[in-house]
């Protein structure tokens, strides 16, 4: 469990630098960052000021998913809702009922937005702030209620007033009952007010500021709106969260940059290779060849690349560390929705590996089930976005 968080907190620093938790710490907002490029969607930073609302300690949040605060009477809807924002890469505010770790509901204005490299486009992060909406609808209700027994006992001058000041005294030990967190209400959906709603763009605007200037201390620069990128690169920053389905070894790259950069490379294939993703994106599949590797192989896949056919190839490739593995390595063009070929996909298979699960499934198999999906995922979107 402390290696997961340690992993976790690396990567987050790796972006921004150690500085900034201490600076995000310092802001007086609820709030949570977390990585879509790690599997499971985590969160990886969580406020002191969100820890504190919801009752949990840093331990028990960091690695985990936001839906850990889900409850039986979320909506459903709403929840749907933010998954399709996810998947967009787009901003959203909703409101939400959440769960404390001891049980107790209460309602919060969420708002959440992307956060993308200024480099290749990629959404980054996701930056989701928590309000807590503060209920007015008892106190109103009250306050109603003594006008109404004011006016009876003015008009009637009978028992009714002791009736309603009975009303009066349960509906107000039912509000502050409420307020004091005891009793949250969640009978009915809870709007925000401007105010809530103006205190959760700003506290976005001051958690981009902060991961905007510490991460020009490491160089890798994150900015509010996606970069202007080229057609391909463009899909491929929208289908993150598809192609992060896939759990084999794979790389996406571009057939129409010059020399085929890699626009994706899978969580597997960091694994299987040691480098880290801002050491492939960009670069040539070549990048994994050394002193050992067959020329006359190279050249096979080169020609398959050339006349646009897939290939199947056994080549010697080296991981980050220098040391070489068999890489059994299937190679296949993706045409998007105008038949034009766009990507080529490279799964890998690390021939020395053969688990009890490569024996079940025979690893041609495991190739082509990986180019089924990512023909699926391009043509679709790409047909999408072609008639929107």
């Amino acid at each position: 469990m402390e290696s997961q968080l340690g992993l976790l907190e690396q990567s987050f620093d790796f972006r921004y630098s150690s500085w900034v938790r201490e600076a995000l710490d310092e802001l007086p907002d609820c709030f949570t960052i977390t990585d879509p490029c790690i599997s499971g969607h985590p969160i990886v930073f969580a406020s002191n000021q969100f820890l504190k609302m919801v009752g949990y300690s840093r331990d028990e949040v960091i690695g985990k998913n936001g839906r850990m605060f889900q409850g039986p009477d979320t909506d459903r809807r709403s929840v749907m809702e933010i998954r399709e924002a996810i998947r967009e890469e787009r901003p959203i505010q909703i409101s939400l009922l959440n769960y404390r770790k001891n049980g107790t509901p209460f309602w919060m204005l969420f708002q959440m937005c992307p956060v993308f490299s200024k480099e290749d486009g990629r959404v980054i992060n996701f930056v989701a702030v928590q309000v807590p909406i503060l209920r007015k609808s008892r106190r109103n209700e009250v306050k109603l209620c003594e006008d109404r027994a004011g006016y009876r006992d003015s008009v009637f001058r009978c028992c009714r007033r002791e009736v309603c000041s009975d009303t009066v005294r349960k509906s107000t030990r039912e509000s502050v009952s409420s307020h004091d967190g005891r009793e949250d209400e969640v009978d009915e959906p809870c709007e925000a007010s401007e105010l809530e709603k103006t205190k959760a763009s700003a506290a976005i605007d001051n958690i981009l500021s902060a991961l905007t200037h510490y991460s020009e201390v490491t160089g890798r620069l994150v900015c509010r709106k996606r970069c202007c990128l080229n057609g391909n690169a463009q899909l491929v920053a929208t289908l993150n969260i598809s192609l992060r389905r896939i759990r084999q070894s794979f790389v996406l790259t571009d057939a129409l940059s010059p020399d085929m950069p890699i626009l994706y490379a899978s969580e597997a294939f960091l694994k299987l290779t040691g480098y880290d993703r801002h050491e492939v994106l960009g670069q040539n599949c070549r990048f994994l060849s050394g002193t050992d590797t067959d020329p006359s192989t190279q050249y096979q896949i080169k020609e398959c690349i050339r006349i646009q056919q897939a290939c199947t190839v056994r080549i010697l490739n080296y991981r980050k560390d220098r040391t070489s593995f068999w890489n059994f390595l299937h190679i296949s063009p993706v045409r998007n929705a105008s038949g034009e070929v766009a990507f080529f996909v490279g799964i890998q298979i690390d021939d020395g590996c053969r688990n009890e699960e490569t024996q079940r499934l025979k690893p041609e198999m495991k190739q082509l089930s990986v180019v089924g999906a990512v023909k699926v995922a391009v043509r679709g979107l790409s047909m999408g976005a072609s008639t929107s």
